[in-house]
């Protein structure tokens, strides 16, 4: 579903990432973790075209998306939730919900999208109408993720979802993860809570100053105490 190839990417002259090569299977969830600056988050938005300056290869179900805008890979099928969430002030849950389809044909089908999310996200769908800054953090990261699904995307990018939120939502949202795949969704997920991810996880990639260092099944992984705290390890 996802192929990255030599990826580089630049802030300013920094070369961020050094040469990225990873895959994510069709209907996978495959995990990215590391330290705190190891080129994570770089990593999701080069692959949803949000980093000026990159080069090397990013394509999805074999289309090549380097160089092309975000709103175009969004039509390709790419969803992306971002570390910060993104939710915009002054807007309703609804309203929120809807920006996630304006560069989707699903558009058409706004009301009966709106309603699918509602049957998964009961929780929104009792706010619907509410300011949607005033949800809680755990609350909005839902909104944020139902707002990455409303479009039917192929691939999801999900950017530390369990930041900040109370274990009883962290629980519910890798459930959701686990719904997702089973129904066909592939993802990749950047979380800093190394055991959360692998729990979930078919695979997992370990990356280092904006490399790759590592690559193994999720179950291998959890259980190498050597190679977490080498490079996971706050």
């Amino acid at each position: 579903m996802l192929l990255v190839e030599g990826l580089h990417a630049w802030y300013g002259p920094i070369d961020i990432l050094q040469g990225v090569d990873l895959e994510v299977r069709r209907g996978e969830i495959v995990c990215l973790v590391g330290r705190n600056g190891a080129g994570k988050t770089t990593t999701l938005r080069s692959i949803m075209g949000l980093v000026p300056r990159t080069a090397g290869r990013v394509s999805v179900a074999g289309q090549a998306l380097l160089g092309q805008p975000a709103h175009r890979r969004l039509a390709a099928g790419v969803g992306f939730v971002p570390e910060e969430r993104r939710i915009v002030p002054g807007l309703t849950v609804r309203d929120n919900l809807r920006l996630g389809l304006l560069a989707s044909p699903l558009r058409r089908r706004e009301a009966d999208r709106i309603r699918e999310m509602a049957a998964i996200f009961p929780r929104l769908a009792e706010r619907f109408d509410q300011i949607a800054v005033t949800m809680s953090g755990g609350e909005q990261q839902m909104l944020a993720i139902a707002r990455a699904m409303i479009a039917d995307p192929r691939l999801i990018l999900l950017d530390e979802p369990s930041e900040g939120i109370m274990p009883v939502l962290v629980d519910e949202m890798l459930a959701l993860f686990v719904r997702m795949k089973r129904a066909g969704t592939t993802i990749l997920l950047v979380e800093q809570n190394v055991e959360l991810a692998l729990g979930i996880a078919d695979r997992a990639y370990v990356m280092d100053q904006g490399m790759i260092v590592h690559h193994a099944g999720a179950a291998e992984l959890l259980a190498d105490t050597a190679i977490q705290e080498r490079y996971c390890a706050v």
